[in-house]
């Protein structure tokens, strides 16, 4: 990974601290929205603020990183997944770090939209990799005889944003689960 500013890998130390920061602003924009000063999401990374400024010189684009980042986490945890467990636990699993996902962004949703509009991310960018991710999960799934060849990823993403917008509060993710659940259900093949 790079800093942004030049094209050579960060220092190991450097990437660690990058990687604090962007932690501790996904638990702090989470925690108090996008009112949360930058000082405060320095110390809980256990950085001093010059090393924040270095990193993300405006809070935009500390937030900018902060959705890229979750956004490959999610998608990058595919092969792990799909290695360590058989198909139909790994999507399930997948589904529960999407509600993750969908969860870290609620607390920046303003900010997220401002940045579409001024052009800095792109939803159909990250549609299309959330797309893929559930594409290898799928074809994993349907490889083994576990799921349903009638419904595509498309289907199974467009049911999981809706799960996640309607049970996004913390105190909803037990029925966002059950919902889940539900839903994976339903792509199983019967006997």
């Amino acid at each position: 990974m790079t800093d942004g500013s030049s094209h050579r890998p960060l220092r190991a130390d450097a990437q660690r601290n990058r990687d604090r920061i962007l932690a501790a602003a996904v638990r702090v924009y989470t925690e108090d929205g996008l009112d949360a000063r930058m000082e405060h999401i320095a110390k809980a990374a256990g950085v001093g603020s010059a090393t924040l400024y270095r990193n993300f010189p405006t809070r935009e684009a500390l937030i900018e990183a902060v959705y890229r980042n979750e956004l490959a986490q999610l998608c990058d945890a595919v092969p792990g997944l799909l290695a360590a467990e058989p198909p139909y636990d790994a999507l399930r699993a997948w589904t529960r770090l999407f509600l993750d996902y969908v969860a870290a962004k609620a607390g920046m949703a303003d900010a997220l939209r401002a940045l579409a509009a001024a052009g800095s991310i792109s939803h159909g960018h990250s549609r299309d990799m959330v797309r893929r991710a559930l594409a290898a999960l799928m074809d994993a799934c349907t490889a083994v005889g576990a799921i349903r060849t009638d419904i595509g990823p498309a289907d199974l993403a467009a049911a999981l944003e809706g799960i996640a917008l309607t049970s996004a509060g913390p105190d909803l993710r037990a029925r966002a689960e059950r919902l889940l659940d539900l839903t994976l259900d339903g792509l199983t093949v019967r006997s």
